[in-house]
């Protein structure tokens, strides 16, 4: 798909043929398309299709008048009637006609501007249409990390009352996606220091002040990133030690509950024998038994249940080491 779009003094429009310094905004486009698009930019196909690639890097490229940018965007997915978070690669290509963006599938991130949702964008200054997309782009990282927080807390919460295996994959579903934004967030860090030696931007002060703001939006992600990625490492840790406990304590009581069967089982196998027993012959022998049985097994089934609780309230200390 090939939209062609205007910004200037007059507002943002739609147009059906491409213009001089427009935007021309490709979503998952066939090889027709690029080629179409690389004739009337004069952009190298390759080059286009940089931001095609699920695994591309975020980068910078240029050749003769052109220049490649690519980052890495936030993508949110359904599925299974839950949001799944990834990045995908997005390409920015400026040539001296025109404004070239790439990408597999619609983002809001571009969106945005096309609604007119976004202050001051014009596509006759491409250098400062790119800083407000990386701008809006670090932006969307942290609307995103917040909701990846709240998520991760509704899932905690859900895990307090009960532990499934539902809530703990989600758990690590969320924490797989953290791993995905810190890597990309990285990635766009060094393409925007890059951007930052430009000299167009140095010498400009409303850019200069617009990078700036851009770090700083984009250092707070990464922080943010690091802080709830540590944070979910931890809780996942603390979870798998709770589910760990939960089965050690449920092996001692069946380990205690097999004792204690143990000897009632012992005491009708010695009894059942073919061959002469004590009360073999005696009326009562039966109920005798039963009494002996009972005798034996009480006392010792307290005992284990004593020890075993005084073990769970009480674990072992480490002996001090004598110096």
């Amino acid at each position: 798909m090939i939209t062609y779009t205007m910004a200037d003094a007059d507002g943002v429009r739609n147009l059906d043929q491409p213009e001089k310094q427009c935007w021309i905004h490709l979503v998952n486009p066939s090889d027709s398309e690029v080629a179409q698009i690389s004739e009337l930019t004069g952009v190298p196909d390759l080059m286009l299709k940089s931001a095609l690639d699920e695994e591309e890097s975020a980068h910078i490229d240029r050749e003769d008048d052109n220049l490649l940018v690519v980052v890495d965007v936030p993508s949110v997915e359904e599925e299974n009637d839950n949001f799944v978070y990834t990045t995908m690669p997005m390409g920015f290509v400026l040539s001296p006609d025109y404004t070239v963006t790439i990408s597999l599938r619609e983002t809001t991130l571009l969106t945005d501007f096309m609604n007119q949702r976004v202050k001051g964008f014009s596509t006759r200054n491409p250098l400062r249409f790119l800083l407000q997309v990386l701008y809006r782009n670090a932006t969307k990282f942290l609307q995103h990390l917040r909701q990846i927080d709240r998520s991760s807390h509704r899932l905690q919460a859900e895990l307090h009352r009960s532990m499934k295996n539902k809530e703990l994959i989600l758990l690590l579903e969320l924490e797989k996606s953290l791993v995905y934004f810190s890597t990309s967030l990285r990635a766009n860090k060094v393409v925007i220091e890059k951007i930052s030696r430009f000299e167009s931007i140095k010498s400009d002060s409303d850019e200069r002040d617009l990078l700036d703001d851009l770090v700083i939006e984009n250092e707070q992600a990464i922080e943010m990133c690091n802080i709830y990625r540590d944070i979910l490492s931890g809780t996942m840790d603390a979870f798998a030690s709770i589910i760990s406990n939960n089965v050690n304590l449920v092996m001692k009581i069946l380990t205690v509950i097999t004792i204690i069967l143990t000897i009632p089982s012992l005491i009708a196998a010695l009894w059942g024998m073919n061959v002469p027993v004590p009360f073999g012959d005696n009326p009562l022998g039966f109920l005798i038994v039963i009494g002996i049985t009972l005798v034996i097994t009480v006392p010792v089934a307290w005992l284990l249940i004593r020890l075993t609780n005084r073990l769970r309230s009480n674990p072992p200390r480490e002996r001090k080491r004598k110096d």
